[in-house]
């Protein structure tokens, strides 16, 4: 490998990175069955309405 590839390979490798921290998701972060059963378990009426809907 040349060095002209291996500084290419760098810069790509850095703005991958840069990309992924600017990057947001709109999907809703995952809670464990576990999570979700204490959840219920301290609130009760807050968890009720969400298996309503």
């Amino acid at each position: 490998m040349n060095r002209q590839d291996k500084i290419q390979k760098m810069h790509d490798k850095r703005l991958k990175r840069a990309r992924a921290k600017t990057k947001t998701s709109s999907k809703e972060r995952y809670v464990s069955k576990a999570d979700r059963a204490k959840a219920e378990a301290e609130n009760p009426e807050v968890a009720s309405e969400d298996k309503k809907e």
